[in-house]
């Protein structure tokens, strides 16, 4: 049970990312995404390094959404506090999301160096 629980950060930060895609209207990006969670249940390392790339790039993809809408609201004079501080949100657990694959336990699971 501890150990599922451990991907729901990790597959909700791509779910978000995918619908950021879908947003934007990038079916290669929700494409890819859906893609990711599925090669989750494959235990191989090169998973868990992809999924740590593409958790890194996401979060420096919400940063830059975030500094975007930020200026764009703030140059038409509308409220952009609260956005920011959301979008700030996701960007930190996407984050933390990559770090997840440095425990032990993923270590485990996708055979990584475990010492």
């Amino acid at each position: 049970m501890k150990k599922v629980l451990l991907y729901i950060p990790v597959v909700l930060s791509i779910l978000v990312l995918g619908a950021h895609f879908l947003r934007y209207g990038n079916s290669i990006g929700v494409f890819a995404a859906l893609l990711l969670i599925a090669l989750l249940f494959v235990p191989r390392p090169w998973v868990a390094r992809l999924a740590q790339v593409v958790l890194v790039l996401g979060s420096l993809e919400w940063l830059r959404t975030a500094y975007e809408l930020g200026h764009m609201r703030a140059l038409h004079g509308q409220p952009y506090g609260r956005m920011l501080v959301i979008l700030g949100i996701v960007t930190a657990v996407t984050f933390c999301s990559a770090l997840l694959f440095q425990l032990k336990t993923f270590k485990k699971i996708y055979r990584l160096e475990v010492k």
